[in-house]
């Protein structure tokens, strides 16, 4: 079969692309790396899609050759056909050498018995050097080009075995003083010497004159499979910490005691490459700078004064990558490279820097973490204990405090700053008004309040949490702060309950330093706000996290009182997990009055039967076996007896479990009319029945009025979706998140309970239209509501794109409903309902060709944003 046309192949790539597995399982899968080198060869195909076929070969090598035998032919085919490339210049010879190299390495062939590998070697190394290969590879000009590439290749070669070019140090290290390209050699250079220091090292051998230039021409090999044998490891040099010193020894890092000539031409080197290192990008910079600072760590007794005159350019460069590479050498040499006026220097610039306010974030956030994580040359403390920098004190540090306008993540990393800073100062503290303390202090009173507004937004409540968290993590030892920050949580949770789950996590989190203190005052705070409804709910989860081990008491009053409001399932459980709670501590007569009052008086059964459970076990256990039967099991025990398993079988019964979803809820199209918005809600089955299904819908914050329980007696998998309609009581016009829980019971007769994946309720969902007018009246009505809205509400102006659909098919598919006066295909004037009491007027005039200017007036301007981003996006629907 002759060679595929180009589209054929495009669509045997899009094929293969698009799932190589089950391409390769195919009836194709086997011949299409056979195919690919065959039609590499063909004078048919053009250049370009040859490229494609050889870009496919770099990326799925190890998918077209997955083994040793199918790589070395596939390598040996490629080289072939790179020599029989013609003179003139071509896009595919680099392209080649970077798939013979894939295929050796990713197929497993690279090796001494492989004849792949040694007919590349000699030719990559020969391109390397810059020796004339013959016209097959092009012309000269083209083969000062491929000299990179080659590096390229023998870097990738090293890095699978290393120190397999150790001979060559010395022919790579000439080729420095060449015309040709220097970032590929001297990264070259400095991985092949990095490497070559690891394997003598490990051999005890020295360099033994391997940076000293050899005549390869008489026959003799510039590599050693043997030095390659001996680590088959895989290095990564882009790796930026440091070993200790204890490290060095026990992972075999290089420890060398070289002699006195070869120290003298590893100077030389290294200096060699470091006079040419500015030629370099700065990320190439930055890794020869990381591989050679390594190589002259592993010399006993050898000062990094080399480095010394690179500090004069590297303190005050701007690129982040240099900028880590300095840190990274502070870090590795200390004292004996930086003296503590550069270790003052960079200290100051990092500061000055990272309060420059036009900074982006993820670059901030490299200054802040550099400064936290700044290698001193004399630290104080044990090693690896967290400190702010000796030489950061509050003045120099004054610009970087966090602020509330500030991105969270780099709040976080300014307020551990903050943090680190005071706990250096705390004896200092006492002597000042308005000291670092006294700012956090401030800081997290002001985060607090704010976060503690009523439906403010989750996330600023989540940063108050994470900021929580961050304080007591590093200022455990600090009495003050510790007091004052109880005090705000006890405030915070005293304004905003629904702030609970929050309060558990960090519950769960923080040292029995903070948690102790914590879990009484929110106690205190819970049983002294009885509450209704949901802040009820909010309240009973808070206490069952708190009310384990303290005074029941007033526990026992709280839970009194609120029985009577506990109305549905929800509140009933939340009500039994407190109860559980208390029963882990042994309980007492009043917790077994309670239970015998629930147990009388909960509306469901199930509350009944678990109140009624928990009085039996608290009458006839004693506290220590109650707390043992009630408590987590770490394992589940072996059965000793059917009746044993039977009663299990029982209780499991008796419980509601929790399950994954056995239906799926999704929100069906709209329809606008009725007095209130209605979603129009499908709901499916999906592997088994459904019996007694009831659907429970919450809104979070007090966007909404609660919304009522649904049920639906039973629901089949295979049958059309069931219908549901929610009807919406929205305090504001405003989207929101719909979050479901489903109770139900299965055919085996357990009850269950599952979580539904949230549902979206759009701003367009909430649009209503005006009662439908008598004939003719429309204009002046329209006119009298657009009248009305000034000077109450707000007037704008937003451009509606179109897209590939006119103006008149836009409004037909949108805005139908809502259309008071019509003059299609250019006028239209539409009036809207937003629930509660709001309403939003649109005048859409004059048509362009891809947009149409539209005049907006409301009596609610929190709408604005809103209807904005509607009109913008109706195109897109």
């Amino acid at each position: 079969m002759g060679p595929l046309s180009r589209e054929a192949w495009a669509q045997r790539l899009g094929a293969f692309r698009a799932s190589p597995s089950a391409f390769q399982a195919g009836a194709e899968g086997e011949d299409l790396g056979r195919d690919l080198l065959s039609d590499l060869r063909s004078e048919k195909l053009s250049e370009q899609t040859k490229v494609s076929l050889l870009t496919l070969s770099l990326e799925y090598s190890d998918k077209l050759w997955p083994d040793a035998p199918a790589a070395e032919a596939a390598a040996t085919s490629l080289m072939d056909t790179l020599v029989l490339l013609p003179s003139r210049p071509s896009a595919l010879r680099r392209l080649l050498l970077l798939a013979a190299t894939t295929a050796l390495v990713s197929g497993g062939a690279l090796g001494p018995t492989s004849e792949a590998s040694c007919r590349l070697l000699p030719l990559l190394l020969g391109l390397a050097s810059g020796r004339d290969m013959g016209r097959s590879f092009g012309t000269a000009l083209e083969q000062r080009h491929l000299q990179a590439t080659a590096c390229e290749c023998l870097g990738e070669l090293e890095r699978c075995k290393p120190g397999l070019l150790a001979g060559a140090l010395g022919m790579l290290r000439s080729l420095l003083g060449q015309m040709g390209p220097i970032q590929p050699v001297s990264l070259l250079l400095a991985l092949v010497l990095h490497n070559t220091l690891v394997v003598q090292s490990r051999s005890g051998a020295g360099l033994q004159g391997l940076l000293v230039a050899e005549d390869f021409s008489t026959g003799s090999c510039p590599w050693d499979w043997t030095l390659a044998e001996e680590w088959d490891a895989h290095l990564k040099p882009q790796a930026p910490s440091w070993p200790t010193a204890g490290e060095e020894e026990e992972h075999g890092f290089p420890i060398l005691e070289p002699s006195p000539e070869d120290t003298r031409e590893l100077k030389a080197a290294v200096a060699q490459l470091l006079d040419t290192s500015y030629l370099l990008t700065p990320v190439a910079q930055a890794q020869l700078l990381w591989l050679l600072g390594w190589a002259l760590r592993g010399l006993r007794g050898q000062p990094p004064v080399l480095f010394k005159p690179q500090l004069v350019r590297l303190l005050g460069t701007a690129q982040l990558t240099l900028l880590h590479s300095v840190l990274s050498l502070k870090a590795a040499f200390g004292e004996a490279l930086f003296t503590a006026q550069d270790e003052a220097l960079l200290l100051r610039r990092l500061t000055l820097v990272a309060q420059h306010p036009a900074l982006p974030s993820p670059t901030h956030l490299f200054y802040l973490h550099c400064i936290l994580s700044f290698p001193e040359n004399c630290p104080l403390g044990p090693e690896g204990e967290e400190a702010a920098p000796l030489l950061l004190g509050p003045q120099l540090c004054g610009g970087l405090m966090p602020n509330l306008l500030h991105d969270p993540m780099v709040f976080l990393a300014r307020l551990h700053l903050l943090c680190l800073l005071c706990d250096d100062d705390e004896e200092e503290e006492k002597g000042r008004l308005q000291g670092p303390q006294w700012f956090l202090q401030e800081l997290l009173t002001g985060l607090q309040q704010r976060a503690a507004l009523d439906g403010g937004p989750r996330a600023l409540a989540t940063l108050c949490f994470q900021a929580s968290y961050l304080v007591t993590s590093c200022l455990t030892r600090q009495p003050t702060v510790r007091t004052s920050l109880i005090h705000g949580l006890a405030q915070l949770y005293g304004a905003r309950p629904s702030l609970a789950p929050h309060f558990v996590d960090l519950l769960d989190q923080v040292s029995p330093e903070l948690r102790e203190p914590l879990r009484e005052v929110l106690l205190q705070e819970a049983v002294a706000r009885p509450g209704k409804n949901e802040a009820l709910c909010w309240h009973l989860q808070m206490l069952a996290k708190v009310a384990e081990g303290a005074a029941q008491s007033a526990t026992l009053s709280f839970l009194q009182a609120a029985a009577i409001h506990c109305t549905d399932w929800g509140l009933h459980q939340a009500l039994l997990r407190v109860c559980r709670a208390l029963l882990r501590t042994g309980g007492g007569v009043a917790l077994a009055d309670l239970l015998q009052e629930l147990a009388r008086q909960l509306e469901n059964a199930d509350g009944r039967d678990h109140a009624r459970l928990y009085y039996v076990l608290l009458s006839h256990l004693s506290s220590s076996k109650l707390g043992m039967a009630l408590g987590p099991s770490l394992a589940a025990p072996a059965l000793a007896s059917s009746l044993m398993a039977e009663n299990q079988g029982f209780a499991s019964a008796l419980m509601v479990q929790e399950a994954s979803a056995p239906i799926q809820v999704s929100v069906g199209p709209q329809k606008a009319k009725g007095p209130l918005p209605v979603l129009h809600l499908q709901v499916q089955a999906l592997d088994v029945p459904v019996y007694s299904l009831e659907l429970r819908f919450r809104v979070e914050g007090q966007l909404y009025e609660p919304l009522e329980a649904v049920h639906i007696p039973c629901l089949r998998p295979g049958q059309p979706a069931h219908p549901l309609y929610l009807p919406l009581r929205p305090r504001c016009p405003a989207p929101a998140r719909l979050h479901i829980r489903a109770l139900y019971s299965t055919p085996d007769g357990l009850t269950c309970h599952a979580h539904l994946p949230p549902l979206s309720v759009n701003f367009a969902d909430l649009f209503l239209p005006f009662p439908r007018l008598p004939k003719g009246s429309e204009l002046h009505f329209f006119d009298e509501l657009w009248n009305s809205c000034l000077p109450k509400g707000v007037e704008s102006r937003v451009w509606c794109p179109l897209g590939p659909q006119g103006l008149e098919a836009l409004v037909s598919q949108h805005l139908e409903p809502f259309i008071v006066v019509a003059q299609p295909p250019t006028t239209y004037l539409i009036a809207v309902r937003l629930p509660p009491d709001s309403m939003l007027l649109l005048r859409l005039e004059k048509a362009q060709v891809d947009g149409v200017p539209v005049a907006l007036r409301t009596d609610d301007w929190a709408v604005l944003p809103l209807v904005g981003d509607y009109l913008r996006g109706l195109s897109a629907h």
